[in-house]
């Protein structure tokens, strides 16, 4: 399936005349450096949204608490429709009453090593080892360094998805995990969600 049927989704439920959300499509998919981005969303509930480059989309997940350098934090991650390539670097405000609708920050982006091996050892698709419900990588990002694993324990084709992301408890040099979320900076700009409210909003 290609970027823009996998974007279905995302454009159905967000109207482009209303929301400075970037619609997509102008930026080419860099596979020898697979992006990532974790971004703060002040919804109707406050949670990160987890992204991680997977050919030309986002593939996302909203994880209330976000993520933990602690091994022993299991976090629950709900998958969400595919973003846009371009969606690693939106920070700004969706308007109240639209989809999705609140202030948005990038706490932490920047590269993924895919680790996911098969039998033998062999290298996984990474995209496939999402399909088939495990995959683990290292992020290299301003904030959060080493490697996390993405699991799903429940649902699959038919019922609703529920994940958890874990950090490994080995193959990396620590980083922090999630911070409270209304203090937290962005990793673009400096700002807080605060900041951006009253600036973009």
């Amino acid at each position: 399936m290609g970027g823009a049927d996998r974007l279905r989704d995302c454009h159905g439920k967000r109207r482009f005349d209303r929301t400075a959300e970037p619609r997509g499509g102008g930026r080419e998919a860099e596979d020898a450096h697979p992006r990532f981005a974790v971004q703060i969303h002040d919804a109707r509930r406050m949670h990160f949204d987890f992204r991680l480059q997977a050919g030309d989309v986002l593939r996302s997940w909203s994880v209330p608490k976000g993520p933990s350098a602690d091994p022993r934090d299991k976090r629950p991650a709900v998958p969400t429709e595919d973003h846009p390539l371009e969606y690693e670097e939106f920070e700004g405000v969706a308007p109240r009453g639209e989809y999705g609708g609140g202030t948005v920050i990038v706490w932490d982006h920047g590269t993924y090593e895919p680790l996911s091996h098969g039998r033998r050892g062999r290298p996984v698709d990474f995209a496939r080892s999402l399909e088939r419900g495990h995959a683990t990588f290292r992020l290299h990002g301003a904030k959060l360094r080493g490697a996390y694993a993405l699991t799903r324990f429940r649902g699959g084709e038919d019922g609703e998805e529920a994940w958890l992301l874990v950090r490994a408890a080995k193959g990396g040099s620590g980083g922090r995990g999630a911070p409270d979320p209304r203090r937290a900076r962005s990793a673009r700009t400096g700002r807080t969600l605060a900041q951006v409210a009253r600036e973009d909003g």
